[in-house]
């Protein structure tokens, strides 16, 4: 029964609830900003495995389809995604909450299973319509039970919902989410206009994954965002006059109406520009029972189009989703006046069936139709703003004059739409400018602001580090304004940004776990390894700080993040141009290298930043592309000795045994050397770790210093002997593996999680992970392409110690969000289940499978030791090539030899090698 699977089998939904408010009360959070429960709290879904729960409780056919989908096992839920012992929420691993779901009408559905499964009554719900109450102390919800009374035939669930093709449950991920976004008592620290946090509206739900305005798109809102989100519906009227959800006029934008209505296409005039498609306006809602709505945006997974989800109606939504709040918007009013549609009177008839919170146009004459026919206290009228050029037909002035008089808005809006350059403009280069005073002029006028346009997969200005919480972030947490709520297509991004990440206290305390370790320095924003990039990963919070050492002819180490210098500085546009030479052991083709040149010629050289993205037209700050100097390892050490929040420095060290051998060059030597100068040997303020692909190159700093040492694996692994892993333990303190080896991917879906950071720190050694960037595209798609997210799910999903990145400064503030100190997890700082998302791709458009990542063994890790450096010939110009065999990282061959030498026998065979 459902009171048994939350405690005892004889207690009461009622006791729980009684229970839950002791809990509450007893740890002081009830009326104070979240209601996460005290150290009493209670989790769901424990006692048994949800594999077995309807078994165990004779549930109907009928009763299951109301928990999962009826034509899939009773193992999945959200489209798909398998559970384990216990049922976890969506794409995302179990959380605690409560047995009281907030969102009332969930439990209205619930209540003949309660009544029959816990002999308990179900509790009376208000006859009045939902609506939302938000004011300084609480957010009140309020669902009416008409709103979850669509009678379904006897062992069948509701086929708009549960689309057989598309099975996508939310009942009881929304039971298990209950997360209570409040405002604190007192003084509240957001500029709204009412001093509440920012309102999340989820255009067509979740549709930066699913296909918008679809039922997954919607259910996967509700569970992943803020209590309090906005279900976001572009209404359009079909030929009947019904009011469908979809973004567009035009149906084969984001539907199979072209393949269903084959060349039916036509040709209307739309706003004087003649425009050919597929029209709702020519096919009826029964038309359209076999029309099938698909990912619009072409960048965006397509492959979920094939699982068959319904196009909605407006009631659909309303009544099936039961939301928190729903926001009508309405374009193309005059169109549809034009073909004898009058979208005001739906909107008026459909507003006698369902409560909308919001409705909004771009047409003046349209609201102010409204303005006498709509309750203030139910539902806001939102003046939505266009291009700032385009001109607005009921009062024939541009969009951007109206925006200069809000009070004008004021007579028939309460709020306005902007799209986010009206408030913070941007340069034809992409860069901010200064913000307008456009959010708190409109306050001054009463007005709420909304903004759009906010997309987690497009490129947006540079100063946001490809970072869709830090734009967030601009909008609502600045000292200067707030706007009133955003419209999103990753409602997720937003709903951890305003509950986790927004107004954070200054001297909270911070967890020592993950280490946030960065790569060549703040190398997303500035030229790696450059005095630019240290600096600013040193204000961005990082906690270790990199140097990848190399030498320079004349036996300098310094700081780089490649040896060929033509990868990281415009050395191919100076006068060192014809050193290029051929290095097989390094790599295929010509470069031009470190040792080819002097310490004084490279500091000559200017550095150039790294856009691995490029390919997709994605480049890093472009004003800084060429910003900075290069720091030799003394100056790196000084650096960082210097810094008071760093913890800890990591000298990368590769390529050692062909610098030794072919150039006479000792990097091991010379960083031991500048380590030992500039004190590192005798402090214990930081932490000096060594980091190689090499074992032997570990084992020399083993042997010869106190350091550290980290072992980088650069081979993608399944996972590692024991008898590795032991070998590893004798030479590193630390592995450093690749994102590939905990969570590989196939397309860019995660398929599943591997044992590789178990394995390791099942011997007690730390497993770091790299590399993490912001720029969407180097996400899995089950990361919804928000970098801290996938942050999230490798450090609390997949527990490891250290995070190796670019981009400093977004993980440092993932390891500072107030979220991860919730005695309640929030599900938008959940990790996602790995594997979960491919589940719900469609069949057709499924990745074929893959081989699982090899291995670890001991010949991969075992190395003959470190020759001694020969002195070698000064390097010569060249501009010959010749391709020769990809080499391995390092240049020196992983022989299966015993690499427990004694330090008399590596000097013999340095003797030898002489």
């Amino acid at each position: 029964m459902l009171c048994g699977l939350c405690f005892d089998e004889d207690e009461h939904l009622d006791c729980f609830r009684r229970k839950r408010d002791e809990a509450l009360n007893k740890s002081g959070n009830r009326g104070k900003g979240d209601v996460r429960g005290g150290k009493n709290k209670f989790r769901l879904w424990q006692a048994y495995p949800i594999i077995d729960w309807p078994r165990k409780h004779s549930l109907t056919h009928t009763e299951i389809g109301m928990l999962w989908t009826p034509s899939s096992p009773p193992t999945t839920l959200i489209g798909g995604a398998p559970y384990t012992a216990r049922l976890d929420l969506g794409f995302f691993k179990p959380v605690d909450s409560f047995i009281d779901s907030p969102r009332a009408s969930y439990g209205v559905q619930m209540a003949p299973l309660i009544q029959k499964y816990c002999k308990c009554q179900p509790e009376k719900t208000s006859e009045s319509s939902p609506h939302i109450s938000r004011d300084d102390s609480k957010v009140a919800i309020l669902h009416s039970s008409s709103a979850a009374s669509t009678q379904w035939p006897a062992g069948e669930a509701s086929p708009a919902m549960w689309n057989s093709r598309a099975p996508v449950a939310v009942l009881l991920a929304a039971l298990l989410y209950s997360v209570a976004l409040v405002p604190a008592q007192g003084s509240s620290p957001w500029k709204t206009l009412t001093g509440d946090p920012p309102f999340v509206v989820a255009r067509g739900g979740f549709s930066g994954l699913f296909p918008g305005f679809s039922s997954a798109a919607y259910n996967l809102a509700l569970i992943t965002s803020v209590q309090d989100v906005v279900l976001y519906c572009d209404v359009q009227l079909t030929k009947d006059g019904a009011g469908i959800c979809f973004p567009d006029l035009l149906l084969n934008n984001n539907s199979n109406v072209d393949q269903v209505f084959v060349k039916k296409e036509k040709t209307y005039p739309v706003n004087g520009v003649r425009t050919k498609g597929w029209f709702s306006i020519d096919y009826t809602l029964k038309d359209l029972a076999n029309v099938f709505v698909t990912q619009g945006v072409y960048s965006r997974a397509n492959s979920f189009d094939a699982n068959m989800y319904p196009i909605l109606t407006v009631e659909d939504v309303a009544k099936q989703f039961a939301p928190p709040a729903l926001w009508l918007n309405i374009e193309n009013n005059m169109f549809f006046a034009q073909h004898n549609l009058s979208m005001r009177n739906y909107v008026l008839s459909v507003s006698k069936k369902v409560v909308i919170n919001f409705i909004s146009s771009p047409e003046v004459a349209f609201l102010n139709s409204f303005k006498a026919r709509v309750s203030p206290s139910t539902t806001n009228l939102v003046f939505k703003f266009l291009d700032e050029a385009k001109i607005e037909p009921s009062t024939n002035q541009t969009y951007g004059s109206l925006s200069k008089n809000l009070t004008f808005i004021k007579t028939f809006a309460s709020g306005i739409i902007v799209p986010k350059t009206y408030i913070w403009p941007v340069t034809m280069d992409n860069y901010l400018e200064p913000h307008t005073s456009i959010v708190s002029d409109a306050h001054k006028a009463g007005l709420t602001v909304f903004v759009s346009g906010f997309f987690n997969d497009v490129p947006f200005p540079f100063n946001y580090s490809y970072d869709p919480v830090s734009e967030y972030l601009s909008f609502f947490d600045n000292n200067n304004f707030s706007v009133d709520g955003v419209l999103s297509d990753f409602p997720i991004t937003p709903s951890a940004a305003i509950d986790c990440y927004a107004h954070p206290e200054k001297n909270a305390s911070v967890p020592d776990a993950p280490l946030v370790i960065s790569k060549d320095g703040a190398s997303g924003d500035y030229p790696g390894c450059t005095y630019l990039a240290y600096m600013h990963a040193i204000e961005d919070g990082v906690d270790v700080l990199d140097c990848n050492v190399q030498m320079s002819k004349d036996g300098i180490p310094f700081c780089s993040s490649t040896i060929n210098l033509i990868d990281s500085t415009a050395v191919a546009q100076s006068r060192f141009n014809n050193y290029s030479m051929v290095v097989p052991e390094i790599k295929v083709g010509s470069g031009i290298y470190t040792f080819s040149l002097t310490w004084d010629q490279i500091k000559t050289l200017k550095p150039s930043i790294l856009s691995p993205q490029r390919s997709y037209t994605l480049f890093r700050n472009p004003r800084f592309k060429s910003a900075g100097s290069y720091l030799n390892l003394s100056e790196f050490l000084t650096m960082a000795k210097n810094s008071s929040s760093l913890s800890g420095v990591l000298i990368s060290i590769e390529y050692a045994a062909y610098l030794a051998e072919k150039k006479g060059l000792s990097v091991t030597d010379a960083v031991i050397t500048e380590l030992n100068k500039a004190g590192y040997g005798n402090q214990t303020k930081l932490d000096v770790m060594i980091q190689s692909t090499n074992s032997s190159v570990l084992m020399k700093f083993k042997e010869e210093t106190k350091y550290k040492c980290v072992y980088k694996i650069e081979e993608k692994i399944g996972d590692a002997l024991e008898k590795t892993v032991e070998d590893i333990k004798k030479f590193a303190n630390a592995v450093v593996v690749n994102k590939a080896s905990v969570f590989p991917e196939n397309q860019a879906f995660i398929t599943r999680a591997t044992d590789v950071v178990k394995t390791f720190q099942g011997s007690e050694i730390p497993v770091y992970v790299e590399l993490f960037s912001n720029e969407f595209v180097s996400q899995a798609w089950d990361f919804f392409s928000d970098s801290s997210v996938e942050i999230n799910s490798y450090v609390t999903g997949a527990g490891v110690d250290g995070v190796i990145t670019d981009f400093p400064k977004t993980a440092a503030r993932y390891k500072r969000n107030r979220c991860l100190s919730y005695k309640v997890t929030p599900a938008y700082m959940s990790p996602v289940q790995a594997g979960s998302l491919v589940q719900v791709v469609s069949p057709v458009y499924l990745p074929p499978a893959e081989a699982p990542n090899p291995v670890l063994t001991e010949s991969d890790v075992i190395e003959p030791p470190l020759p001694a450096a020969k002195i070698a010939l000064a390097p010569g110009p060249s501009s010959g090539s010749t391709v020769s065999p990809p080499p391995l990282p390092n240049g020196q061959p992983k022989n299966a030899v015993c690499f427990l030498l004694s330090t008399l026998a590596m000097l013999s065979t340095s003797l030898f090698l002489l």
